[in-house]
């Protein structure tokens, strides 16, 4: 019997003798994981990153065919679903060949879904090879529909390019959901606009609040705006029907009678989603981050390293999750002007 599981392929023998699905200590099943391919990003978002930013040594941040590698230790370990961020994923250089390669567990029905989180700005150079891969859905940030504001947003983006981006995304089939955060003093009146945009563009949309993560040189409680407030205003134009439509993710959704598109709130401060949660975050050096608001974290890069074998780092995979915790830490407060957790939202991955 060994000799003919040793002849099949290691995609097929992956299906034929797959281990026991990954469970954290409160009975959730790790089913979702979030790859940061990269640190690096195009943008300095004003919520994100300072705008001087000291970006990780290259020689720290493992290879595609290492991260591809990791990527396939989790899908064979009972992960479904893969979404891919950064920093911006499409900055990566040659990162086409992972999002290909992972693609074929697409083609093997051990991968219900291939996805990613961009910026945009690449879009419309990589749309189409995106499809071509496997990919039908992604998350594109854009705060706001206002050039002057993106680029005070952003500090670095061009909103011509991203249009042209999200242009040729939706002629490449790819179906796309806005991801916008909630800045006090800056999108929240226009917050009902780009929802009736997206409505005519055919976009979901997700509101966000402001997360406590990294020194970007500013206060966040100034940025900080609550959902449940947000929520009230755009009741006053839109009719919001509850819906108990789900991504697995921390989203509520509703549907904007109006338009007829998704519209989901993201609120880690003041609604704690962290009870279904079924997602880890791997960065770039391949750390392992079993929960975006807590510290706690497990080196997966020397196991992978150690042996070309993977037993080593099934074992230290399976060890991280027994360490997941029940639910984040984040707060926003004067007194934490550093955020809840020091690392930068672009190391983690989104």
């Amino acid at each position: 019997m060994k000799k003919q599981a040793d002849d099949i392929a290691p995609d097929t023998a992956l299906e034929h003798a797959r281990p026991a699905p990954l469970v954290d200590p409160f009975a959730r099943a790790i089913t979702y994981l979030r790859v940061s391919v990269t640190d690096r990003c195009d943008f300095r978002c004003v919520y994100c990153m300072a705008e001087d930013m000291t970006f990780l040594p290259k020689a720290e941040v493992l290879s595609l065919e290492e991260l591809g590698r990791l990527c396939s230790a989790f899908i064979g370990l009972g992960v479904r679903k893969l979404r891919l961020t950064g920093g911006e994923p499409l900055v990566r250089r040659n990162v086409m060949s992972l999002i290909r390669g992972l693609g074929r567990h697409l083609d093997s029905g051990a991968l219900d879904e291939l996805t990613l989180t961009t910026n945009g700005s690449q879009l419309a150079r990589f749309a189409d090879e995106l499809v071509d891969a496997g990919v039908r859905r992604i998350n594109v940030s854009l705060d706001t529909l206002d050039p002057d504001k993106f680029l005070d947003i952003t500090r670095w983006g061009k909103f011509d390019k991203v249009m042209a981006g999200l242009e040729a995304a939706k002629r490449a089939g790819l179906a796309v959901k806005i991801n916008a955060v909630a800045l006090r003093e800056i999108n929240v009146g226009e917050l009902d606009k780009m929802i009736a945009w997206c409505g005519d563009q055919g976009f979901d949309m997700t509101i966000i609040e402001v997360m406590p993560m990294g020194d970007i040189g500013e206060q966040r409680v100034d940025q900080y705006y609550p959902l449940s407030m947000v929520r009230a205003n755009l009741r006053k134009q839109w009719t919001l029907d509850e819906t108990d439509y789900t991504t697995g993710g921390p989203a509520r959704y509703f549907t904007v009678r109006e338009t007829g598109q998704r519209l989901g709130f993201i609120t880690p401060l003041t609604h704690n989603f962290c009870e279904a949660c079924n997602r880890v975050r791997l960065t770039c050096t391949g750390t392992l981050f079993m929960c975006l608001g807590q510290e706690d974290a497990a080196d997966l890069r020397a196991p992978l390293r150690a042996s070309e074998s993977d037993e080593k780092l099934l074992e230290a995979i399976r060890e991280a999750i027994t360490r997941k915790p029940k639910g984040h830490d984040f707060v926003i407060d004067r007194r934490r002007e550093a955020g809840s957790v020091s690392r930068h939202m672009s190391v983690t991955g989104g």
